[in-house]
């Protein structure tokens, strides 16, 4: 895994998921994801949006860390900050100067809407951010109108960049996924066996990248293809 750099005084022991990359993300040819992800690249290469949001029911972290990879293999300084995991940081340390990297990444801003002294650092950092030029990439499960903010100067700043909706998946294209990450792995994920799946298993993407993450470890140790007796087995169906 990448290491990610580290705020000014503070080691806070993240990483990024290996498997989060854009290769590695579904999107039909010409569907608003793959807009979504044009959009990001560019983006990593210091083309287009200078502040991006997306928001989503899933998805968003796997795009937030796979701007981080792409950043990263370009020789680039970024940072990733998973709030969900640093909510209870203080803030203002945790945000101070990381303006300095070329890009930030922060998942998870739901977990800190509300709270009034995150809302203040958020406000005092976005401002740093665009008067040093870095490139701010900044994620939630709902758009910055539909979360409830206390900060209205805060929620106007949200609004100032490309607002991205990653759009929610038919079992068809959460099939495609599958075989996707599936091949990523060297894994062969028929649509049978992905079908079995999909009909038994929790519809939430992460889950199923779980699951399938947990026949693949299963598929290594016994040597065994991916085929319904053998998913039956694993998962307990």
């Amino acid at each position: 895994m990448i290491p990610v750099s580290e705020p000014r005084q503070l080691s806070l022991g993240l990483s990024l998921d290996d498997d989060a990359t854009f290769s590695n993300f579904y999107r039909a040819v010409g569907s608003r994801n793959a807009h979504i992800v044009a959009a990001l690249e560019a983006q990593t290469a210091g083309e287009g949006e200078p502040f991006i949001f997306l928001w989503g029911a899933s998805g968003v972290s796997h795009l937030l860390q796979a701007a981080c990879h792409s950043a990263d293999e370009q020789g680039l300084r970024v940072q990733y900050l998973p709030l969900q995991e640093l909510e209870e940081f203080e803030p203002g340390l945790l945000l101070d100067g990381l303006e300095s990297q070329q890009l930030i990444c922060i998942d998870g801003l739901q977990w800190v809407v509300g709270n009034a002294d995150w809302e203040e650092a958020l406000f005092t950092f976005f401002n740093r951010v665009r008067d040093s030029g870095a490139r701010l990439l900044m994620a939630a499960n709902a758009s910055p109108n539909e979360m409830p903010i206390l900060l209205a100067d805060l929620q106007s700043r949200l609004n100032w960049g490309l607002s991205l909706h990653i759009a929610a998946l038919s079992d068809e294209e959460k099939l495609a996924a599958l075989q996707l990450r599936a091949r990523a792995r060297g894994l062969q994920l028929s649509d049978e066996v992905g079908l079995f799946i999909l009909h038994r298993a929790p519809r939430e993407l992460s889950t199923l990248f779980q699951t399938l993450h947990q026949l693949d470890k299963a598929s290594l140790a016994e040597q065994r293809r991916l085929t319904i007796p053998f998913v039956k087995q694993v998962l307990n169906f």
